[in-house]
């Protein structure tokens, strides 16, 4: 027996290994026995002729057959593909259609069936400038299906509370999800949304105040607006999917910085004089080094923005830190202000009293008391150039209220100011403390008061009375005034608490202007001005790329996302915690243009 191990080529993609033998015997009784070991492992059996005549016949028979087989697996495999083809052209359509197809018929059944069991009856929420749009389509449904029964539209009233529902467009949209976030507003609460359209950028401007960088910043989001409908219709990473939802609002944060960085006077850290000569000058002319023996104002001061004798100066770091510093705290005082303010319209809006009298104007005079004082003291030494140390005031305006405050003193009447802003903090406290929670009680026994009295009906047969009792009411809701009380106690706390550190929070403006401004100062100094004094083009060709790199890495990347997140914190909990309640949830109305490629 010769054996011949081959390959058999069912397709390009498929091989079939086969064992071919030839078996040569004598006698019947051998031809059995292997043809029954043929049977058992299944071995395909060619007799083979000894008549060459017949042989060739055979092999030409075998070859047709072959030629055959190989012509219908290629109609086969043509076939396939075309069928393929089709299916991938019409396969997206295919699936949305099912998706469609599927979403209608899960809403349908949430619908319930009419005691007729004629009709189906569905309750859902919509907004109220598209009723009328919604009439006309169903209208307009009955019309085409020829229904004999129309589509019944009715509003319902009821005690839940509805969806938030916010009209954006591509713009504002995702300032609202930043604020979605944090939590979607309850039903017609105040939108903080509105506010942080500018707010957020411009804090984050405070930050990254560089307006080379903003440059930079406002000409790759360029590239996203520019290209906006072609990349709204591919398939972005997740990266590049948040930042293209988001290109306006970086395009916002880039236009404030290059505002911010004309205030701070600074083109990757290189100050400029763009809008006339420095206001300061050598104290006579054989003056060389201004930076060092000392400058004098010769002429009016600079117009916009930082001078631009400071930067390189020894004073630069002193005079920058005091004036971001300070800044930072009107811009915090001030936004912690506008939340305040934001609590007494939603608690106007609700016709809440008590917020307004108990929360709204006892938060108001503690804030100012303490730190609106310290935001008028910083005006007025601006204005006034005082040399007082507001460190000192503010300290000893708690320790030690009654002494005189000597050279520290800024105007007329200081001192008795600051004892009447003393008191009223003080008396701020209990202010938010204590009434609101005996009121509540008050205002609940008031309104139980008399609950246990029913009217009596007469019966039916007009000789007796029975009592009427309202099954569907609640009954007396127990009002626990000990869980009032702490939670006031904790609001309260939380208050004053929060006005220390929500202010000093507010100080990362300074923080991470600072380091920003150092990091593009180190970048510029130690890399790019390096590699130029060594005068040799190679190495300074490796330092114009270290220092791009270094640059884009690390200032327009890391930078950008770190003063978006403490942008992101001053919103959510200095600003928002003011008034924001964020315990609504958003309207999620049925729509086929909302159904995503991955849902199921």
């Amino acid at each position: 027996m010769f054996t011949l191990l081959y390959k058999e080529m069912i397709n390009d993609d498929f091989q079939v290994e086969k064992n071919v033998f030839v078996v040569f015997y004598s006698g019947e009784r051998a031809k059995s026995k292997i043809l029954k070991i043929c049977d058992a492992f299944g071995a395909n059996r060619y007799p083979f002729t000894d008549d060459q005549g017949k042989q060739y016949q055979m092999i030409t028979e075998v070859l047709g057959k072959l030629s055959e087989l190989k012509a219908t697996i290629d109609i086969g495999q043509l076939h396939r593909d075309n069928l393929w083809q089709t299916i991938g052209y019409e396969f997206e359509q295919w699936n949305l259609l099912v998706k469609k197809e599927k979403s209608i018929y899960h809403t349908l059944n949430m619908l319930s069936l009419d005691v007729t069991k004629k009709c189906l009856v569905g309750e859902g929420w919509c907004p109220v400038f598209a009723r009328d749009q919604i009439q006309n389509v169903l209208q307009r449904a009955t019309m085409d299906s020829n229904s004999q029964v129309g589509a019944i539209f009715q509003v319902l009233q009821t005690k839940e509370s509805p969806p938030t529902y916010f009209r954006t467009n591509k713009f504002t949209s995702a300032i609202q999800e930043i604020v979605d976030a944090y939590g979607v507003a309850k039903y017609q609460e105040a939108n903080p949304g509105v506010f942080t359209i500018i707010t957020f950028p411009f804090l984050f401007a405070v930050m990254f105040g560089d307006w080379g960088h903003g440059i930079c910043l406002f000409l790759a989001t360029l590239y996203f607006i520019f290209r906006e409908k072609k990349l709204s219709r591919q398939k972005l990473g997740d990266i590049m999917e948040m930042t293209f939802g988001g290109r306006y609002v970086i395009m916002m944060m880039a236009l404030f910085s290059i505002y911010t960085g004309l205030i701070y006077n600074e083109f990757f850290s290189v100050p400029f004089e763009l809008f006339g000569s420095s206001a300061y000058g050598c104290r006579d002319s054989t003056c060389r080094d201004d930076s060092t023996v000392g400058l004098i104002k010769v002429r009016d001061t600079y117009p916009f923005g930082v001078d631009p004798k400071w930067h390189g100066s020894r004073s630069e770091l002193p005079f920058l830190n005091s004036l971001k510093m300070k800044m930072s705290i009107l811009l915090g005082v001030a936004q912690m202000n506008l939340g305040i303010v934001l609590s007494y319209y939603n608690a106007k809006f609700f016709g809440n009293d008590l917020n307004i009298w108990y929360q709204f104007l006892p938060q108001m005079i503690f804030l100012n008391s303490l730190f609106g004082y310290l935001s008028l003291l910083i005006i007025v030494k601006w204005c006034t150039g005082s040399q007082a140390d507001l460190y000192h005031v503010m300290i000893y305006m708690f320790l030690s209220p009654t002494d005189d405050l000597g050279e520290n003193q800024l105007f007329f009447g200081q001192r008795f100011l600051q004892i009447v802003l003393l008191l009223l903090a003080l008396v701020a406290v209990p202010w938010m403390l204590f009434p609101k929670p005996f009121l509540l009680k008050k205002q609940h026994e008031e309104r139980h008061r008399g609950q246990s009295y029913a009217p009596l009906q007469y019966t039916d047969d007009g000789n007796s009375f029975e009592l009427e009792i309202d099954h569907g009411s609640h009954g007396h809701e127990e009002f626990e005034f000990s869980e009032v009380f702490v939670h006031q106690l904790i609001h309260t706390i939380e208050f004053v608490l929060g006005a220390v550190s929500n202010t000093a929070s507010y100080l990362r403006l300074w923080a991470l202007s600072l380091a920003h401004s150092e990091l593009s100062s180190v970048f510029y100094e130690k890399v790019l001005l390096l590699a130029w004094g060594f005068n040799n083009v190679i190495i300074l060709i490796i330092g114009i790329v270290v220092f791009i790199f270094a640059t884009v890495g690390v200032l327009l990347v890391m930078e950008t996302l770190s003063a978006f997140l403490h942008a992101l914190r001053l919103h959510w909990v200095e600003f928002q915690n003011k008034f924001y309640q964020g315990d609504g949830y958003k309207f999620s109305p049925f729509s086929f243009a909302l159904i995503s490629d991955d849902e199921e």
